[in-house]
């Protein structure tokens, strides 16, 4: 089927419940090979730390990118810039700066200035559109899970693939496999030796301290199975919590600790994940932190 790559894209993003399973087919079959709009009004612009840079014309060689992000939650840290800034340098390497990625940003009222400060404080040097008016959205009724907010498409502008690359690492190999014109299917998903995880707790309250303060806590995977435990990829919610371990394998009955340390940007009251991608069948594995900033 010319779309598969959407359906395995759907399935490998995460090990979920039948209910939700489902709605994620029901998604995939309606996005399937979906022609996105674009309003007539399209600019993207690049926010340097003293000037704008528009551009006007946006070519489809190959394939491109699109990333939706509203203003729902802590939209900083769903742009994750830091992140998408070192995606774009292994896609330009692999494609040779033919596949772009459209970041389209709808600020809250009044909050495109924030938004560009955000730009301008990561000196994330690649066009976005910041659509106030979310355009966008009105035009294609984006699906309202964060997670199927981003798009490769090819060069009709029709959805080949949904997900987030930057969020989960299987989707980014699936994207890059796609872009370099690689035949996906069930049979070629590599098979990798399988063990077992115990956690000694999934979620840390970190409770009320000063803002300017950086806090961390500790997460303690064991290996309960009979096969070497391999940490593939650690993803954080946010660009405020970063997170350390050991690349090494933990041999059966030994452990590996994950450092996870919280960097307020501001007051807030906060609850960021942490997903941790391993060789188990509980895999992805979801952490959690949350307290208080004052």
């Amino acid at each position: 089927m010319k779309y598969l790559y959407v359906f395995l894209c759907l399935l490998i993003f995460c090990m979920c419940s039948v209910p939700e399973r489902e709605s994620i087919v029901n998604l995939t079959k309606e996005w399937s090979g979906k022609q996105l709009l674009f309003p007539q009004e399209f600019v993207l612009d690049v926010y340097l730390d003293d000037s704008i840079i528009s551009c006007n014309k946006v070519e489809f060689q190959q394939n491109a990118i699109l990333i939706y992000i509203d203003s729902i939650g802590c939209m900083s840290c769903k742009m994750n810039l830091p992140e998408w800034a070192n995606f774009i340098i292994e896609l330009d390497s692999i494609s040779n700066k033919t596949v772009p990625c459209l970041f389209i940003f709808n600020p809250k009222k009044n909050g495109k200035e924030r938004v560009v400060s955000l730009l301008r404080r990561v000196h994330f040097s690649y066009p976005v559109c910041i659509d106030e008016k979310d355009s966008f959205n009105l035009l294609n009724k984006f699906p309202k899970d964060n997670r199927f907010q981003t798009f490769l498409l090819d060069k009709n502008k029709k959805v080949v693939a949904i997900g987030n690359p930057i969020n989960n690492p299987q989707i980014k190999e699936l994207y890059l496999r796609i872009i370099q014109g690689e035949q996906i299917s069930q049979g070629k998903e590599s098979k990798q030796i399988m063990t077992e995880v115990g956690m000694d707790a999934t979620s840390v309250t970190l409770g009320s301290f000063d803002w300017h303060k950086e806090q961390k806590a500790t997460f303690t995977l064991k290996n309960t199975g009979g096969r070497p435990l391999v940490i593939q990829d650690v993803t954080t919610s946010c660009g405020c919590t970063t997170v350390s371990y050991s690349k090494e394998p933990a041999q059966p009955g030994k452990e590996i600790t994950l450092e996870a340390v919280y960097k307020a940007e501001h007051p807030e009251h906060f609850s960021k994940t942490v997903t941790v991608y391993c060789n188990t069948a509980s895999s992805p594995i979801r952490l959690s932190l949350s307290g208080d900033a004052k």
